[in-house]
């Protein structure tokens, strides 16, 4: 049975816009120096870490604002999260976000998982490409 509601529809575009927005412009800091920059240098390097990391987070966030190849750009996102948080947060400190300041990082890895599972949601070119756009 499907009980979707537009406003569930509404909900699920707000969270992936936003999510991706975020997250996009955490990667331009990152290789471009947008936003506010990154590190004292204000970028990375393209082949460090947070170069790569930048990369994905610009390319894959811009797919997901605008609802393109979302799973597989989500599942790219989860994954990179998932190794920030261990390999930045955890290493040398605490597993527990509370004492490794990785919550943010932990929640953005499982929100980028929901999309992975669940896809772009019906306002996206997602569901355009496949026939079930804007169906409430």
């Amino acid at each position: 049975m499907d009980d979707r509601t537009p406003l569930h529809d509404f909900t699920w575009t707000a969270l992936r816009i936003v999510a991706g927005v975020t997250i996009f412009t955490g990667g331009t800091a990152k290789l471009f120096g947008w936003f506010g920059g990154f590190g004292d240098a204000g970028t990375a390097e393209l082949m460090s870490r947070f170069g790569i990391a930048g990369a994905l987070e610009t390319v894959c966030g811009a797919l997901i604002v605008i609802g393109l190849f979302t799973r597989p750009a989500a599942f790219l996102l989860s994954g990179m999260l998932a190794v920030a948080y261990f390999w930045i947060h955890a290493w040398g400190s605490s597993l527990w976000w509370w004492d490794n300041r990785g919550r943010t990082v932990m929640v953005y890895s499982f929100v980028f998982l929901f999309f992975a599972v669940w896809g772009a949601g019906p306002y996206s070119l997602d569901a355009r490409r496949s026939g079930t756009d804007f169906k409430a």
